[in-house]
């Protein structure tokens, strides 16, 4: 097994492989959902509200099979095609030539964010707007994050931002916090990453606008719906797409850049574009909870 394998924003161990080894073996009449749970309860992998991290677990392990590590029991209920039943939904937009609605900051406001959940008939929207119009694409959540859906004033959408994981490793943030590998690996559920923004309609001031809104209330959101707050947001702006400009606007702060690999790059052998890293502290002391 490769050395420092990080899987799920976990170490993995042979350690842990082996127990993982074992009880599938003890097991063979269960489920993988069942496998999941047990392992949780082992781990003793809860959030902050003591509810398992199930979903978390199974896709835990199902990166571990797809590395050859473990062998899963046959899936029982064949997976819902969810992101494929999205995309024939087949959502048209023309916000680039649209020349009704909100042209202006002032026309769209108030504006309205609303958080959306993945079962829900705007969180269908969302994930089919970000798997079509996004350049990553998006093939759905796992872990804790926050998907926010922004319309203007008459109900015309504006954007999609989501809210989620921070990167396990990354040198220009870990430098700009102060931290430890050990502090970082304990705090660092305190730090959320602005994984995808995706603006629907071009509006001067509108991506700075929502990225202030956002920030503002994103702590919040995130406590109540985890069970722990958030003290940083970070994300990162491929430098050849993007200048940045929204985050600079915003008030987000210049760290560093990437130095061209993935977080799968363990032997430094794979080139991925470089991207400029960007910080914003949601409160001031933000790092005295990060090194505590």
């Amino acid at each position: 097994m490769q050395e420092g394998l990080i899987v799920q924003g976990r170490e993995i161990s042979i350690g842990l492989i082996e127990q993982i080894k074992e009880l599938l073996a003890e097991r063979l009449d269960w489920s993988r959902r069942k496998i999941s749970q047990e392992l949780c309860r082992q781990w003793n992998w809860k959030n902050d509200k003591g509810l398992i991290k199930d979903i978390a677990c199974r896709s835990l392990l199902r990166k571990l099979e797809s590395k050859g590590y473990i062998t899963l029991p046959p899936q029982r209920r064949k997976p819902i095609p969810r992101m494929k039943d999205q995309r024939r939904a087949q959502v048209q937009l023309s916000f680039l030539s649209d020349t009704s609605g909100a042209q202006t900051l002032k026309e769209a406001v108030p504006l309205n964010i609303t958080i959306v959940s993945p079962k829900s008939a705007d969180g269908k929207l969302f994930a089919a707007l970000l798997a079509e119009h996004h350049y990553l694409g998006y093939k759905g959540s796992v872990g804790e994050h926050l998907a926010y859906l922004a319309r203007d004033n008459r109900g015309g959408l504006l954007a999609c931002l989501l809210f989620g994981a921070a990167a396990w490793k990354a040198a220009a943030r870990d430098a700009y916090i102060g931290w430890t590998a050990e502090e970082r690996q304990r705090n660092l559920k305190l730090v959320a990453n602005n994984m995808r923004f995706l603006l629907l309609k071009k509006i001067p001031h509108l991506a700075s606008c929502l990225l202030g809104k956002i920030a503002r209330r994103i702590a919040r959101d995130w406590e109540e719906k985890y069970g722990h707050p958030i003290v940083l947001l970070e994300t990162f702006v491929e430098k050849e797409r993007f200048a940045g400009t929204c985050y600079r606007a915003a008030n987000w702060t210049l760290v560093g850049e990437t130095r061209g690999r993935s977080r799968n790059d363990r032997r430094r052998q794979l080139c991925v574009p470089v991207k400029d890293v960007y910080c914003y502290p949601l409160v001031k002391h933000f790092r005295k909870a990060l090194i505590s």
